[in-house]
């Protein structure tokens, strides 16, 4: 099977402190993956480091992603075929806050932010199929300005699907939706996640947003790869207490895992 990410041995070190420590990841071709952990596990360190925005330490291992192997390829082209979708994207749409949802997902043909090279009719027309298919073609010639949180989330996913990517990472989409919005979010997401489409690296500390077309999980814990495999065998029970450290137990229901948290005892840790 074809490996889209194969990540050996990787260390990340800042000013003397370990980010990720001896990871070994593996992401093979038709699958869709859940990174997983508390805040300042490593997941986007990690993920920096499958994106050729991070380099691990030297003497760590090599990092292939796409087919091609860091340090021994032309990088800008090779992140033509990489998009990140992120909390820091859409601060820096702030700054194009008049742009229309139209010119926001034309800008991902070009992987700008803003819309400066020339499109074509066929762009318009593709840009206009993916504001049907994320459910926000009345967006088209509004104002960024006037979105709402979730209209902004789909704008931006929108935009990255514009690309001819083959690897897409999604760094916390659902930060700072309210139910419903995220749900919808989710919803879009599955519906537009196809065989034929990107790889897809998920990242965030919900549980339940694990939808059911994500196959494969892994979880993080200190700097460290604690567990990765299917979804089903990894985001069991005792492995979630431990990564988490809350009393808690997960269910199953129509592919999505479900956490009850439990009170904690007086006096326990």
């Amino acid at each position: 099977m074809e490996k889209v990410i194969d990540i050996q041995d990787a260390t990340v070190q800042k000013n003397g402190r370990k980010l990720i420590e001896h990871i070994d990841w593996q992401v093979n071709q038709g699958e869709h993956w859940a990174v997983l952990g508390l805040n300042g596990s490593g997941k986007t360190t990690l993920l920096k480091v499958a994106a050729g925005i991070l380099w691990p330490k030297a003497g760590s291992g090599p990092v292939d992603v796409l087919g091609h192997r860091y340090g021994k390829t032309y990088m800008p082209e090779l992140k033509k075929s990489i998009g990140w979708v992120s909390q820091a994207l859409d601060q820096q749409y702030q700054a194009h806050a008049q742009a229309d949802a139209l010119d926001i997902v034309l800008s991902g043909r070009h992987a700008s932010v803003g819309l400066y090279e020339p499109v074509t009719e066929d762009d318009v027309e593709r840009a206009r199929e993916l504001l049907d298919r994320f459910r926000i073609r009345h967006l088209e010639e509004a104002p960024f300005a006037q979105f709402s949180q979730g209209e902004r989330k789909k704008t931006l996913l929108a935009r990255a699907w514009m690309a001819d990517l083959k690897l897409l990472i999604l760094d916390e989409p659902c930060a700072g939706l309210d139910v419903y919005a995220r749900e919808e979010l989710l919803d879009t997401l599955e519906e537009v996640t196809s065989p034929g489409g990107p790889t897809l690296l998920y990242v965030t500390h919900h549980l339940e947003e694990v939808i059911p077309s994500i196959t494969h999980a892994l979880l993080m814990k200190n700097g460290r790869r604690y567990d990765a495999g299917k979804k089903e065998d990894v985001l069991q029970t005792p492995h979630l207490r431990d990564v988490f450290q809350v009393p808690m137990d997960i269910s199953w229901r129509d592919g999505r895992p479900w956490v009850q948290v439990h009170k904690r005892r007086s006096g326990s840790s």
